[in-house]
């Protein structure tokens, strides 16, 4: 018997592998309820151009992102957590609608027409525009301005993707012949415009900047409103007793944040409910002490004669009246936290019903009470609640603000994923709720934010002015991409588009022109905020480009840089570099060389085993290339995790080449799992073994397999050769079950030498001659990626096993 005959098998680590979940390791304890494994399979994906005779993409199954689906008590149980997080927001608005907008007392006519105003508005663009519509244009569960141009991005050619994410990406984009005329001529001229293209990328990352803007804004304006309601107690506190309690209260509710969002949901809910509960009590009782007529308001007739009454003071008042609906747009981007159903349910189930008797309560208090608008809430009190209902309304506007910074965490998550902003961490707060997030720089970035601007403004009118301008841009920029998605995307006919969309910009844009008569009060600040975010967004994104453009040389097949002097031959002795490369000899090392890909495509070669190659000539006697894939769900079972495939040599329309010790190895995993730990190299070791032994069942090899590996689980230490199994079962081998001992053997060599890890160390240079503008963005973005954390710094390997392998690229 040879000595490559004999293969040592490795008991310990087997064991290991049995014991602890195929080798990834969870950082918490299963739940409970954990969602069901994802689906086998895999998903055919075109290309854009449907005149494309390239090779068609074929994505799995298990690394695209399924949307959650919730019933039963869980939908509830979302519904109950998304009235604490959504409306403490555009349920605390009660509290100030008519002092904004009346200047004195109004006549009856008025309170009819502002209270039409309200009511339609609240209709019109929370109800109907977004708990209807726009929670339908949802990208994978995913909501806000981004998630709308990520959605149109899967069914359109208007962006340069990653090509590390291709293959984690469903296109969607429908044949040219399934669609009708005017939809495919509007999707060709979005395909074929540059200038529609980066409008739409512009716009997009400036809706995503005003919504994270306003998250700044919100805390502020909601805990400094609470605080300085304690002034209808006792008018002697000062303005520095004020700014101090609430930059107080704002620090306590940023270090609230990392308990997830479940948790602070929850404990949220009640104060918002029973805020809300009291509006529905207290408007029930105005309605019916005071003056019932008011709901006559119902009629639009009334909205509409009250704009043509007042004229301009009329159209000015509307800046006021938008208040009514701020917090919706979070109403949006918070999808991805509580799933469409629940918000819809929470909505008009309670919400809705509540607010709007809140406002026909308060009305109808007003017209008979003229001097009430000043403070409508809080002067409709009935006899007996003021104090209740003022520890109540101070509770309900200090959660208010929770609204927007679920927001930012869930925006700026997707503008990760895109690559318009640097990958910091990332803490997902549930494992049953997956889209629930939390990121720590970002918490304590806003928490500064909003602390200076507590500080600078102190005070909720100038807050307002700029407050109110973002929400109503964001809702108009919304329209504007959900008409898109639309046309494109659900292919609704062109004049279903148009006429919905001239409905809902007109009112955006109504209540958007009175509200930029405010830019000069404060709203300047919202718009320099939007734009200062908005210029680090793109500026990312154009360096990723440009680096990926720079990427693109290393993308290739292995075959276009190897070849094998013997065409027969699986053996690294026949390899040699292509004459591109240089033509000459490759030699190999002892050892097991674990090449982390960052890509983990089939079809090209991890960056740093070529120029490892290129540099040093040799390769280990084991090569495999491994890439770790995330997926956006707790944990991975073990039948979905690993997959194995061997290595080929040889280009497109020549016979490929298997080689016998190059493998690639995809480990996908969730977000609790713990997959690069010090047992990396014995997990990879296990996972090649078995997938060695796979292929010799395949081949015909299924009884010495079989005896081979029953006999190494039940006598681990002893040498498992083929003569062994021989005895063992009085079994001939065949030449196919010695070549699967063989390469047992020839694996078990490498891994008792040695174990190394690879990884690519990329530095990136601007070339010479770079016109100046375009040097000064390159720069800037090559700063920021220095000032970024290094991936090899986060991984949990053996440092005297740890490879970098340096490589320059111009950009």
């Amino acid at each position: 018997m040879t000595e490559a005959a004999g293969v040592q098998c490795n008991g310990d680590a087997i064991r290991r592998m049995s014991t602890t979940g195929g080798g990834v390791y969870a950082r918490q304890r299963p739940a409970s309820s954990r969602p069901p494994s994802l689906s086998r399979g895999s998903t055919k994906s075109k290309g854009f151009d449907d005149d494309d005779d390239g090779q068609d993409e074929y994505v799995d199954d298990r690394d695209l992102k399924q949307k959650q689906a919730f019933k039963g008590w869980y939908l509830l149980w979302l519904a109950y957590q998304s009235t604490g997080v959504i409306y403490g927001d555009i349920g605390t608005s009660p509290l100030y609608v008519y002092s904004s907008t009346f200047v004195s007392d109004p006549t009856y006519d008025d309170i009819l027409g502002v209270l039409s105003l309200i009511i339609w508005s609240i209709t019109l663009m929370v109800t109907v525009k977004y708990v209807l519509i726009v929670l339908h244009a949802d990208d994978d569960g995913e909501g806000g301005t981004f998630a709308l141009y990520s959605l149109l991005s899967r069914s359109a050619n208007i962006i340069k993707r990653n090509p590390l994410e291709e293959a984690t990406v469903k296109m969607e984009r429908v044949l040219s012949a399934d669609l009708p005329f005017a939809n495919k001529s509007a999707r060709n001229f979005i395909e074929r415009s540059r200038i529609v293209k980066f409008l739409l990328k512009v716009t997009g990352v400036f809706g995503v900047s005003l919504v994270m803007s306003d998250g700044i804004l919100t805390p502020a304006q909601s805990v400094l409103g609470a605080i300085q309601g304690l002034r209808a107690v006792r008018q002697d506190i000062t303005s520095s007793t004020i700014v101090g309690v609430s930059c107080a209260i704002l620090v306590l509710l940023f270090l609230m944040q990392p308990f997830g969002t479940t948790k602070i949901a929850s404990s949220f809910a009640p104060i918002v409910i029973i805020w809300l509960l009291l509006n529905l009590a207290f408007g029930i009782y105005n309605l019916i002490v005071h003056d019932s007529s008011v709901l006559k308001a119902f009629s639009p007739y009334f909205a509409g004669w009250y704009l043509v009454r007042n004229k301009t003071d009329g159209w000015s008042s509307l800046g006021g009246i938008l208040l009514a609906f701020t917090g919706v747009e979070a109403l949006f981007a918070d999808l991805g936290a509580f799933t469409r159903p629940a918000i819809q349910l929470s909505w008009l189930c309670f919400a809705w019903p509540c607010l709007l008797l809140a406002y026909i309560g308060q009305a109808a208090y007003i017209s008979r009470n003229r001097d009430a608008w000043t403070n409508p809430f809080f002067n409709s009190v009935p006899p007996g609640m003021f104090y209740p209902s003022l520890v109540i309304a101070i509770l309900a506007a200090i959660v208010a603000s929770q609204a927007m910074i679920t927001a930012v965490f869930q925006l700026l998550s997707q503008i990760m994923k895109l690559s318009y902003f640097p990958q910091i961490k990332l803490v997902h707060t549930s494992k049953i709720f997956r889209g629930q997030l939390y990121i720590p720089s970002a918490n304590w970035l806003m928490m500064v934010g909003t602390i200076i601007v507590t500080a600078v403004y102190n005070n909720t009118t100038r807050l307002g002015h700029a407050y109110g301008f973002c929400v109503i841009l964001v809702t108009f920029i919304t329209t504007t991409m959900v008409a898109l998605v639309a046309l494109i995307v659900w292919r609704l006919h062109l004049i279903v588009v148009i006429t919905g969309y001239i409905v809902f910009a007109a009112l955006d844009g109504l209540y958007l022109s009175s509200s930029a008569t405010k830019i000069p009060d404060g709203a300047w600040f919202t718009l320099v905020l939007a734009f200062v975010l908005s210029s680090v967004f793109i500026l990312w994104r154009f360096g990723k480009e440009q680096q990926w453009r720079a990427e693109a040389s290393d993308r290739f097949p292995l075959g276009h840089m190897l070849t094998s002097r013997d065409e027969t031959s699986k053996d690294l002795q026949s390899l040699c570099f292509t004459a591109p490369f240089g033509g000459s000899s490759i030699s190999s090392i002892n050892g097991m060389g674990i090449f982390f890909d960052k890509a983990g495509a089939q079809s090209t070669t991890p960056t740093a085993f070529i120029h490892f190659l290129q540099k040093f000539h040799t390769t280990c006697e084991v090569a495999i290339f491994f890439h770790l894939r995330p997926l956006p769900i707790p944990s991975v079972p073990i039948e979905d995790r690993y997959s194995v495939t061997r290595c080929f040599i040889g280009t497109p329309g020549e016979k490929k080449l298997p080689m016998q010790s190059w493998f690639r190895l995809v480990i996908r995993h969730g977000y609790t799992d713990v997959v690069v730990t010090r047992d990396l190299g014995v997990l990879v070791f296990d996972q090649i073994r078995n997938f060695i032994i796979r292929e010799g069942v395949e081949k015909g090899g299924k009884n010495a397999a079989r005896t081979i590996h029953d006999s190494c689980q039940a006598q681990p230490t002893r040498a498992c050769t083929t003569e062994s199994a021989q005895r063992h079962n009085s079994i001939k081998p065949s030449s196919e079950q010695m070549h699967m001992s063989e390469k047992l053997a020839n694996l078990q060599r490498a891994y008792e030498n040695q174990v190394v890890y690879i990884v690519g160390k990329e530095q990136m240079r601007i070339t010479e001659g770079t016109p100046l503008f375009r040097r000064i963005a390159l720069n800037a973005f090559l700063w920021l990626r220095d000032n970024t954390r290094s991936k090899v710094q986060a991984l949990n390997l053996a440092v005297d096993k740890l490879i970098e392998v340096g490589f320059v690229k111009e950009v």
